[in-house]
């Protein structure tokens, strides 16, 4: 998918009449080369943004895929960062991306992180970054204690119904420490009648074919992540809430946010 790099077109069909999970364990080998893999300049805006938030201990990524949140957290995080996914391919492809300190050549980290030594508030002993864990399991049945000062996640909330929201939001709630935060990002919707109106609408309109016609489901949806049903079902779920601007991401025509950071606290 635009790189040669990235997935056939059939590997791309194969993985859409897929389940979730298998789909993609299917693409994971190739996802970091298509535009699903959240860009860095959006992760670059977000750590920018969340650090002002910290001094943080423990981080968790929340349905991490190959692992760009966990680099963003090993920025911010000084002791531990847990990524947590359902996919087995997806997670085998983050552990090869941050394998071990001892198991890294002399001088050389994740792509997404950065070298080590460039950010010294997150180094731990002897100049080593957090350690690092991964974890499969459903991110609607999380099976941590309120342990993490910091939650994350990263462009997945569309592959989980609106009935489902609350309940991930208050999974997440019960694996923060009191007075943790959990951070997200959520775009601008686009202007009515744009390109990425119609783009976002018409692959709604054929995920909702397929899902009518094609067993098992394949829930991904661009257009239920309403902010304001987010910013009720995090209350619901018990988080005090605030929005932040990315200021890395800059404004719209009209002077509004391109992108704004959720930022909901476990009081």
């Amino acid at each position: 998918m635009y790189t040669e790099q990235g997935p056939t077109v059939r590997e791309l069909a194969v993985q859409a009449l897929s389940s979730i999970e298998h789909g993609y364990d299917l693409l994971a080998p190739k996802f970091d080369h298509t535009p699903y893999r959240t860009p860095d300049r959006v992760l670059d805006a977000v750590r920018d943004e969340v650090r002002r938030l910290g001094p943080f201990d423990t981080g968790l990524d929340v349905c991490c895929g190959t692992g760009a949140g966990v680099g963003v957290l090993r920025r911010l995080c000084r002791e531990r960062v847990v990524g947590v996914d359902f996919s087995a391919g997806m997670l085998a492809e983050a552990r090869a991306a941050f394998p071990p300190e001892g198991e890294r050549p002399a001088g050389e980290g994740p792509a997404s992180a950065g070298p080590a030594e460039e950010d010294p508030a997150t180094e731990g002993p002897a100049g080593e970054g957090p350690a690092v864990d991964w974890v499969r399991a459903d991110a609607r049945s999380l099976p941590f204690a309120p342990a993490f000062d910091l939650a994350l996640s990263l462009g997945a909330f569309g592959h989980f119904l609106p009935a489902e929201r609350f309940g991930l939001f208050a999974e997440v709630y019960g694996s923060l420490r009191p007075g943790g935060q959990f951070v997200f990002p959520i775009g601008a919707p686009p202007p009515v009648g744009s390109r990425a109106y119609w783009s976002l609408l018409g692959f709604d309109a054929a995920m909702r074919v397929r899902n009518a016609l094609w067993r098992p489901q394949f829930v991904m949806y661009y257009r239920t992540f309403r902010l304001g049903d987010v910013l009720e079902d995090l209350t619901r779920a018990g988080f005090a809430v605030r929005l932040t601007p990315l200021a890395g991401l800059g404004r719209r025509p009209d002077g509004s946010p391109r992108a704004r950071l959720v930022v909901a606290t476990r009081e």
